[in-house]
């Protein structure tokens, strides 16, 4: 589809300079089009073709999926790392630090992945594209559970280079609604209400989406901005969206907004106990901020945001695929 060779966080296909499509289709049957030569839609793909199921079988789908796997073992690796490293040590705002290297470090990576898998190496960001239609619902399946293998991966790899103090003290650097903490008759548990968390990871993935996402969906923007450029600014909302959330909220125990349900599940898996109190917060949250970005794009004037031509993989036209079988 020639109208979106400049989104940014497409396939693999789409992310090779010029627009070229290096890597060969997965079946020798030719592609068909979703677009005639006047630039009419055609609604005549099935729901298997929506849904993209031939991804399933395509081994350069599973091949770009180990850039999304590699991805987020070392984005796992790394932001806990970061976690850890700036509340051990001495400064008056740890989470400012915390915030700016996280933005850096996604910016790097995202920079890396890009070319191999389209580098969204966050179920977020694969779960919305598919809503929106740049990819397949079934490579973003296959995506989200290289991410979360990978998420695995990384919380392994820093289990093996921290002590168990520092493991037990900063939860393995995961995402945490409430900790138990010693008070003057006994533990007790802090940290945040489960309502206002759930609001936070609902508000900040719906800011991520509009603010920094939006730009890389978007052809005309990516293609006057640049990769660079995109991928930059992703990683400066994120890193404020974390320092937001750790300042707004100013609550022992609470970790933040995680915007990765991945990066959340990694360390819960490894370490376990509290972590897992909460935690699908982080996934039932970022699942309505996609769902509500989606309705947003889907709002907005027709003639903006490719909707004139509209991707195949569109939820709405899968839906419409699945009424007509």
């Amino acid at each position: 589809m020639a109208s979106n060779s400049n989104v940014v966080f497409g396939d693999e296909e789409n992310q090779l300079s010029g627009g070229t499509n290096r890597v060969q289709p997965c079946s020798s049957t030719p592609r068909k089009n979703t677009i005639d030569d006047d630039g009419k839609k055609q609604n005549f793909l099935s729901l298997s073709q929506r849904l993209g199921i031939q991804d399933f079988f395509c081994l350069d789908v599973w091949r770009a999926s180990m850039g999304e796997l590699l991805g987020s073992a070392v984005l796992v690796f790394m932001l806990d790392t970061i976690v850890i490293s700036t509340f051990e040590s001495d400064t008056k705002m740890p989470n400012l630090i915390m915030s700016i290297l996280i933005a850096v470090v996604i910016t790097i990576l995202l920079l890396a992945v890009v070319p191999v898998s389209g580098g969204h190496i966050n179920p977020v960001i694969s779960f919305s594209a598919a809503l929106v239609g740049i990819i397949s619902m079934s490579r973003a399946i296959i995506y989200i559970v290289a991410q979360c293998l990978g998420a695995v991966l990384g919380a392994l790899a820093l289990r093996a280079v921290v002590s168990s103090s520092i493991e037990d003290t900063f939860s393995l650097g995961g995402c945490t609604v409430t900790i138990i903490a010693p008070g003057p008759n006994g533990p007790v548990t802090v940290g945040l209400e489960t309502a206002q968390a759930l609001w936070l990871e609902i508000f900040c993935t719906f800011v991520f989406l509009f603010a920094s996402i939006w730009m890389a969906y978007d052809h005309r923007q990516a293609k006057a901005l640049g990769h660079v450029t995109v991928l930059s600014i992703v990683g400066v909302v994120l890193g404020l969206l974390v320092f937001i959330s750790t300042t707004v909220t100013a609550k022992k125990g609470y970790a933040g907004a995680g915007i990765n349900p991945a990066r959340c599940l990694g360390p819960a898996l490894i370490r376990g106990g509290h972590l897992w109190d909460g935690h699908w917060i982080f996934w039932v949250g970022p699942t309505i901020g996609c769902v509500a970005f989606y309705v947003y794009t889907k709002i907005i004037p027709p003639k903006h945001f490719l909707a004139e031509y509209g991707f195949k993989h569109d939820f709405v036209g899968v839906v419409k695929a699945l009424s007509n079988v």
